[in-house]
């Protein structure tokens, strides 16, 4: 049956337990940054300035449907996909299905965190891009940071992500 859970890989119930963690943390993970945008998507302010700039203070509709409630619902997407992470892998399409979505997500977040950590520590535009300090400063030590550990947490919980062991779908 397609539905059927994989079995575990081994009978350590710490090892079940360590794979399901980094599913939760993904799930945690994607609810804040969900939460964060909501947040900013219902007028508020704190923390939008230093990572949108001129956006934060002008807050085009655009913006607003898209870069705000448009991201939150991703996030609350990536939240789900946390989830089935976290749980028992079904075997056959399905489970094969969350563990790639996992591994898209780890690849979408570090390259978006590597890239515009590399631009910003780089500066190949020059001052053509007006990035101010104080937002090239909390990009840096704040928002890039954060998508790295999404995307470490997310390929983590991905490669946690597996059935039994010698059935040829779960191996990482």
């Amino acid at each position: 049956m397609p539905d059927q859970p994989l079995p575990p890989t081994s009978d350590d119930p710490q090892d079940a337990t360590t794979r399901a963690s980094w599913g939760r943390i993904a799930c945690i993970w994607a609810v804040a940054f969900a939460a964060l945008h909501f947040y900013w998507a219902l007028g508020g302010s704190r923390g939008l300035s230093v990572s949108a700039g001129p956006l934060a203070e002008t807050r085009p509709a655009w913006f607003v449907a898209v870069g705000l409630w448009g991201v939150g619902l991703l996030c609350l997407v990536a939240g789900v996909l946390g989830w089935l992470l976290a749980r028992p892998r079904p075997r056959g399409l399905f489970g094969r299905a969350v563990r790639a979505l996992g591994w898209c997500a780890c690849a979408v977040l570090l390259a978006r965190g590597l890239a515009v950590e590399a631009l910003l520590l780089t500066d190949p535009a020059g001052h053509e891009v007006n990035v101010s300090p104080e937002q090239r400063l909390w990009t840096l030590v704040l928002w890039n940071p954060w998508f790295l550990i999404g995307g470490l947490v997310f390929g983590l919980a991905a490669r946690k992500f597996r059935g039994a062991k010698g059935t040829g779908t779960g191996a990482a």
